[in-house]
């Protein structure tokens, strides 16, 4: 066997020696907690929660090297209880604002400095007794927002200025209309509910009147009171400012809100305009058990009326078209609910009834009726309820 050439072992020590100097000095540099924070908030915009956390998590470290929470954490805690929402740790996600509302107490601390009033609108929505304490946190949430308003109305006009204005406006036009939700429902026993609802709906309109939110707050008020004309009228208006606009336009409500408008359509027995909004609902999302579900009653009610003016073979064909399309949208309902776990009992119950209910008017389904999701959405794009629709 031949031997081996002796090492160099002076070359190697100086190879050692360049390749440690040069990892010296291309050592990366370390990276500023606003570049972290930064980059969480991308990434929570992004729809990628956990990559959000470990930045949002090495931003507060640096931020605040030791276990005393200090003012300059505010911004980390702020979005560290985002993130945690999103990842759906309601615990941790409540400590984090928690956490910054004993470091900024009255919303006073600058929002460039992560002060404000967002930390108490998120504590009312995840606080666990719920009631008055969330009526607490929304109207402290309101005072702060009602004292940046005035500070950015007695700043000269800018088109930025105008921007954050109309944001902090509709901010608080949607806080007060959360508080006359919670004065309607955990709170409808109180004495004075229906006069703060009033007052607090008047406030929100008067502070953003062309925003969908309080509007639609109205008219959920007004049914309270059975006022439906007037009910109608809100809901009318709520509507027509945003009905028209691009899919992607940020002032369409959020798919939460259309759902609770189509509720409120159908109390109303505006069941035409309800289901044009779940059709516009199911486009932007097909795999929602609750849209599916309120399209399929909302056909129910629409068959119901149109039986008692059932006055000629065209209109019985009518109400027979509305009674199919109503089982399609229930069973794609029930389908979904399955699917996806859905945890809703009362839904699927009366979704089932229904569906029996059709059942006996129509007959068993026959084989291909009840096609699945897709295929569903497919006969509905081809424009099937619109066809249904016609003279209702």
């Amino acid at each position: 066997m031949a031997k081996t050439k002796p090492q160099d072992r002076s070359k190697k020590t100086k190879k050692n020696s360049k390749n440690s100097h040069s990892n010296a000095t291309t050592k990366k540099p370390k990276v500023s907690p606003e570049t972290l924070l930064a980059q969480a908030t991308v990434y929570l915009q992004t729809s990628q929660p956990e990559d959000a956390l470990i930045h949002a998590r090495r931003a507060l470290a640096l931020l605040q090297p030791t276990s005393d929470p200090t003012v300059a954490s505010l911004p980390a805690l702020n979005l560290l209880g985002e993130i945690n929402v999103e990842l759906g740790d309601i615990n941790a996600a409540r400590e984090n604002f928690t956490l910054a509302t004993a470091l900024d107490p009255e919303g006073e601390i600058s929002e460039t400095q992560g002060g404000g009033a967002e930390k108490f609108l998120w504590l009312a929505q995840l606080c666990e007794e719920g009631g008055m304490e969330s009526v607490g946190w929304f109207e402290k949430g309101a005072v702060a927002l009602r004292r940046e308003i005035g500070e950015l109305e007695g700043q000269k006009t800018t088109p930025q200025i105008e921007q954050a204005l109309e944001e902090k406006k509709i901010k608080l036009a949607n806080a007060l209309c959360a508080v006359v939700e919670v004065y309607m429902t955990e709170l409808s026993w109180e004495e004075d509910a229906e006069a703060r609802c009033e007052a607090l709906v008047t406030e929100a309109l008067l502070v953003a009147p062309n925003n969908p939110e309080p509007l639609q707050t109205l008219a959920s008020v007004r049914i309270s009171q059975v006022r439906m004309e007037d009910a109608r009228a809100a809901l009318s208006r709520s509507i027509d400012l945003w009905k028209d606009l691009d899919p992607e336009d940020p002032k369409i409500p959020e798919f939460s809100m259309r759902i609770s408008l189509s509720r409120l359509l159908m109390e109303a027995e505006m069941e035409d305009d309800a289901i044009e909004v779940l059709e516009r609902l199911i486009s932007e999302d097909d795999s929602s058990v609750e849209a599916w579900y309120l399209g399929g009653w909302c056909l129910n009610l629409l068959s119901e009326k149109k039986k008692a003016f059932k006055e000629s073979e065209n209109e019985s064909k009518v109400v027979a078209s509305l009674m199919k399309a109503s089982r399609e949208w229930l069973q794609n309902s029930l389908k979904l609910y399955q699917m996806l776990e859905y945890e809703d009992d009362r839904l699927k119950d009366h979704a089932e009834e229904l569906v029996a209910g059709l059942n006996k008017e129509l007959g068993p389904p026959k084989e291909g009726d009840d096609g699945d999701v897709d295929e569903e959405w497919e006969d509905e794009e081809d424009g099937s309820v619109d066809e249904e629709m016609e003279g209702t």
